[in-house]
């Protein structure tokens, strides 16, 4: 049996790691504007979540590296001063791919015991990178690295795509690193500039529902890496058609494309790729426009603009399986829910939303009832969470 962070349901009991000397707590993420544009330099926003992974380690002066989960089957073990074994398909690949990442900058001696936990059974959060990132920030703490965590940031990143083979950007784990409880992280993906938007004081309160569809799912085996491939190819088309010198295809971005030559040639490529990089585009400006909106405190605009996000991720970006679309279409329906969209790639998993405080248990009741109408094979892993925004990675005292 194959297994990954991003799959399992064997969620188990949380229980208090004594006998270990450190705590590291790396959160979940949602991302309510900026979706599918972090691998185009695009702008993304995002909070980290009061829920995430667990690991507890003691550090190993042998360099010997021995991992338990509390989440999945089996034990992990190698030595962190070998080579990086290839990939089994298996948890323990994403430590073996934050020491693939590490060991590129770093001389890695010392290794770890511990055990890691996640903590909610969904697709969609970005629980690989949380993994990845609590893996890179344990193997430095043992050997001694002190790293700024915007260098978490860009090594993590660079395992899920050296190693795991994600083409992913870097929104996942900056949104894991770099959040905060009290703001919206807003990160421009080509200059890697970024920022925290304090919460304004006028803003309302807002719980984050997490709607689990009851699918399992899998990015490097999904649609995610094609989406990857065409907006390329839109970029190429683009610079083709207006006789531009080409790039390699790892250094084509749509971010780099202006669009008004966009405009020009959106015609004349396959309409496929003109509808990637619309959302590219679109999403740009839904970034701009969010970012405004909850810097003013209009939660009703942020959430429409999140709305409007997953329409274009359903018809530009054409993802989202038949039970995403269907608890989409629900919670868009229902009082009380701001906006919300299809959680990470969109690729089944779940959807987030922000909703009313006050309207959160009717919420539940009736997504429930009329998804499970349409889906009722999904009777027992359909799954509703409420979260809050939290504070990034860390050690726990």
């Amino acid at each position: 049996m194959q297994f990954s962070f991003v799959f399992s349901l064997l969620i188990r009991t949380f229980v208090p790691m004594k006998e270990y000397q450190y705590h590291i707590f790396s959160p979940y993420r949602v991302c309510p504007l900026g979706a599918h544009v972090d691998h185009q330099h695009g702008l993304v926003t995002g909070f980290a979540i009061d829920k995430g992974v667990d690991l507890w380690f003691n550090i190993n002066t042998d360099g010997h590296v021995h991992l338990e989960s509390k989440t999945f089957e089996g034990v992990v073990d190698f030595d962190i001063e070998s080579p990086t074994q290839v990939k089994e398909r298996h948890w323990g690949d994403y430590a073996r791919g934050a020491k693939f990442a590490l060991k590129k900058r770093f001389e890695l001696k010392l290794g770890i015991n511990g055990v890691i936990q996640g903590s909610l059974p969904v697709g969609g959060l970005s629980s690989s990178a949380a993994v990845l990132i609590a893996y890179v920030m344990a193997f430095a703490k043992a050997n001694d690295i002190t790293l700024q965590p915007f260098e978490v940031v860009k090594i993590a990143s660079e395992a899920e795509r050296e190693y795991i083979g994600l083409n992913n950007g870097l929104l996942d784990q900056a949104c894991i690193a770099l959040g905060k409880k009290d703001g919206l992280l807003f990160l421009d993906c080509d200059s890697n500039e970024w920022r925290i938007i304090k919460r304004n004081p006028e803003m309302p309160e807002f719980k984050i529902g997490i709607f689990f569809s009851g699918l399992t799912r899998s990015l490097v085996n999904s649609d995610y890496n094609l989406r990857v491939y065409e907006c390329k190819t839109a970029a190429w088309n683009m610079l083709a058609y207006t006789e531009q010198p080409l790039k390699t295809f790892d250094k084509t971005f749509l971010r780099d494309i202006p669009k008004t030559t966009f405009e020009k040639t959106r015609i004349a490529m396959p309409a496929r790729f003109a509808r990637r990089a619309e959302h590219f585009y679109s999403e740009y400006r839904r970034v701009r426009q969010g970012v405004t909106a909850w810097e003013t405190g209009n939660l009703k605009l942020f959430g429409k603009l999140s709305f409007d996000s997953c329409e274009s991720s359903i018809h530009n970006y054409e993802c989202g399986s038949p039970e995403l679309i269907a608890i989409y279409e629900i919670m868009r329906s229902l009082p009380g829910v701001y906006g919300g969209r299809f959680s990470g790639a969109g690729f089944k998993g779940a959807c987030i939303a922000m909703v009313d405080p006050a309207h959160t248990a009717e919420v539940e009741k009736v997504l429930t009832e009329r998804y499970l109408e349409q889906f009722p094979e999904y009777e027992k892993t359909f799954q509703v969470f409420w979260v809050s925004p939290d504070d990034g990675a860390r050690f726990v005292d």
